[in-house]
């Protein structure tokens, strides 16, 4: 972001990239701003029809951190079409139209090229209340932090691609990655969060650390309380885990301090790279109380702090 050139900030630019925030966001009146974001990768899953649902559900997942409603949605695709034909392509589009259907929303159009790796995923437009939008940077101390969806995602599809998960490991790790961030969206409507996130690639931690740096404030989490797929902690003692998961351990490293219980595994689980992740929220904790009532995968996994020495403590 630092190398994109300077340009004239105007008003109506309510969310730009100076927080590495989840989408931009621009003002069109005093009551309605439209909310902006892109994401592709390549496939994760050998299921064309749930790559494509679970590429539109990440793409979808920014508008939903951002306290927005899904409107429109483009398909983008890179696909070499003569070497894996059209059937392949024309079922990842299927299950992202059906995906953006769930969300309430309208596949418009899109792009393609040719493209010897396969990539694919949205970009989508989104509504929201300019008085009513939720940001990665606000988070207040003595607020607490809830977790709507488990971590281990990015290790699962690694041991998926080496063939050392079971096929109900699979099916799980698949099924969460499609689920829709909708629920836990509008159910956090009828609460006022003070930062909310989604997780992704940088990890539980790396998205943390972004919420502690933006808010000027510090968080601790506690590392019994964080929900994570059955099996990830073994997979990630073996040392099946991902490049990108070792760069956010590296990349945190002076910006996080673990308890000398926390082994390495641990620690990389706590940084697995995550595609199509649950929210991140700061919220106060008599409304956390109340909002994780409403589902038992939303669980309470940490506090914010006043700013200490570093943006992280996990114990």
């Amino acid at each position: 972001m630092r190398l994109l050139p300077k340009q004239e900030r105007k008003p109506e630019l309510l969310v730009g990239h100076e927080t590495s925030d989840d989408a931009g966001v621009y003002q069109l009146t005093d009551s309605l701003a439209i909310i902006q974001t892109i994401d592709y990768f390549t496939p994760i899953v050998d299921d064309p029809y749930m790559f494509g649902q679970i590429a539109a559900a990440n793409a979808l997942s920014d508008v939903y951190a951002m306290g927005g409603t899904p409107k429109t949605a483009l398909n983008i695709v890179g696909y070499p079409v003569k070497k894996l034909g059209a059937d392949i392509l024309a079922e990842i589009l299927k299950g992202a139209s059906d995906k953006v259907v769930e969300a309430g929303a309208l596949t418009i159009g899109g792009h393609s090229i040719d493209d010897q790796e396969p990539k694919f995923g949205l970009s989508v437009t989104g509504i929201v209340d300019p008085n009513r939008i939720w940001k990665n940077v606000g988070a207040k101390p003595g607020d607490v932090l809830v977790l709507t969806k488990p971590i281990g995602v990015g290790i699962m599809t690694t041991g998926i691609k080496r063939s050392v998960v079971t096929k109900e490991q699979e099916e799980i790790v698949t099924e969460l990655m499609a689920k829709l961030n909708k629920e836990a969206c509008e159910n956090l409507m009828d609460f006022t969060p003070h930062a909310v996130t989604d997780v992704t690639g940088f990890g539980l931690l790396g998205h943390a650390s972004e919420m502690a740096s933006g808010s000027n404030v510090s968080l601790e989490i506690d590392l019994q309380l964080v929900p994570v797929l059955e099996g990830t902690y073994e997979l990630s003692s073996q040392g099946v885990v991902p490049g990108g998961s070792k760069s956010n351990h590296k990349w945190l490293e002076k910006d996080v301090v673990y308890s000398d219980t926390i082994d390495i595994a641990q620690q990389l689980v706590l940084c697995d790279a995550i595609t199509s992740g649950g929210l991140l929220i700061a919220v106060s904790e008599d409304q956390a109380i109340e909002y994780i009532k409403l589902n038992d995968s939303y669980k309470v996994i940490g506090r914010v702090t006043e700013k200490k020495e570093k943006l992280i403590y996990v114990k």
